[in-house]
């Protein structure tokens, strides 16, 4: 629960509501990062928690990928989630929820953490879920990401803002927020990603999409067998990895 300090003020319209931070990280490391052979693995990194996007995650995922955009040896990034599932959406509730933390901000909008009401969540939401979805889909690099198990809600942004996805076939693809009284994830991408009819029944009910669905709607690029993905992924990568760097940009420049 939040604990909320609210100012004294001459004017109740001048009040602002400080949130004071209690998140409580399990791991210094939300987002592993390795180099080989032209690839650079990005791996969420909260397994018990099914990887779930914290702010932590989040910025350590932005830096992630800084890192591979800038070092000339990686020619493909490979976005995975370690454990079970590839992610499970945004943290709701976990101890390492962490809405009311101040960062260090990447994109142009104002603090979230010292500001009332619906405009926290509001410039938070600019910040570090549509600003940074943005950021990404834009990296000048190929990347794909790799599904297996559960990718829901704000699991789909960062599925959506790869190039590819090759998912395994235990891959489902769920976005129930409609259930919360919002129309879906905040980087909305669903009537590009799928048929605006197969959209509104993916939100109306909620369902899981299988992973052979998801390849019918032209969602996913491939569907292997789950003890093969890691293999079938990293032959995809490693095939683009040999394309000129300067094509590859200009090509996902121009289909962006």
């Amino acid at each position: 629960t939040r604990h909320m300090i609210t100012m004294s003020s001459e004017h109740p319209a001048d009040r602002l509501t400080l949130r004071q931070d209690r998140s409580r990280y399990e791991t210094d490391e939300p987002v592993l990062y390795a180099v080989a052979d032209g690839i650079a693995s990005v791996t969420l990194n909260r397994p018990q928690y099914g990887n779930a996007q914290n702010s932590q995650m989040t910025y350590a995922l932005d830096a992630a990928f800084r890192q591979a955009v800038d070092d000339d040896a990686v020619r493909v990034i490979v976005l995975r989630g370690a454990g079970k599932h590839f992610n499970a959406g945004h943290d709701i509730g976990t101890p390492g929820q962490d809405l009311d933390k101040p960062f260090d901000r990447v994109q142009l909008w104002w603090d979230h953490s010292n500001k009332p009401g619906a405009e926290a969540g509001f410039a938070r939401e600019q910040e570090i879920y549509i600003g940074m979805c943005r950021r990404w889909h834009e990296l000048p690099k190929p990347t794909i990401a790799m599904v297996q198990g559960g990718c829901i809600a704000g699991g789909l942004m960062l599925a959506w803002v790869c190039d590819l996805i090759i998912a395994a076939d235990d891959a489902f693809f769920q976005d129930p927020v409609v259930r919360m009284g919002v129309p879906g994830v905040e980087y909305f991408a669903h009537a590009q990603e799928l048929n605006p009819r197969i959209a509104k029944e993916f939100l109306f009910l909620g369902e899981r999409m299988p992973a052979r669905r998801a390849y019918m709607m032209g969602m996913v690029n491939r569907v292997v067998p789950r003890e093969r993905l890691e293999a079938e992924t990293l032959a995809i990568a490693t095939r683009i990895a040999q394309q000129p760097r300067m094509g590859l940009a200009l090509t996902k420049q121009v289909l962006n």
